[in-house]
């Protein structure tokens, strides 16, 4: 039974570290990319909508991008890219933002580092918050199993 105690908070826990890994890696991106200095323009091929549940009567929306553009070594490449603006339309041409490295994993977001910034120390926090109640929940656990066991003998 002491083994649901520590498993359960610590798949948890395991959980918010990868999405933390995530929205650093992300984070770190979008940075690489706005601070590259290559930019190109881009066509919007598609525009597609992906709804999901968020409960009995929550339903979250999320807007989707297909861009092209050529990199300045005159390849193709196509890329998706969620959250964008809902004022792009397909056949639109914005600025896009990438790296020579990996040109697949460009940008349309314009550059805002501070907004970005904020959101991921935001979503760390949060994640934060969540890994130490779980610590916190597995060490009071265990402090109350041992007070037990240790009045429970003879």
């Amino acid at each position: 039974m002491d083994f649901f105690f520590y498993a359960l908070p610590g798949l948890i826990m395991a959980g918010a570290l990868a999405m933390a890994a995530t929205v650093v890696r992300r984070s770190l991106q979008l940075r690489s990319n706005w601070n590259s200095g290559l930019t190109a323009e881009a066509r919007c091929l598609r525009t597609y909508t992906t709804t999901g549940r968020g409960g009995d009567t929550s339903v979250t929306t999320t807007l989707h991008h297909v861009y092209e553009f050529t990199t300045r070594e005159g390849s193709t490449v196509r890329f998706e890219e969620s959250n964008g603006p809902a004022t792009t339309l397909e056949g639109d041409i914005v600025p896009v933002h990438y790296t020579q490295a990996h040109p697949e994993r460009a940008t349309a977001h314009s550059p805002a580092p501070g907004k970005a910034l904020a959101g991921t120390v935001g979503i760390l926090l949060f994640l934060a918050v969540i890994v130490a109640f779980c610590v916190g929940f597995m060490v009071t656990y265990h402090a109350f199993a041992t007070d037990d066991a240790l009045a429970t003998m003879p």
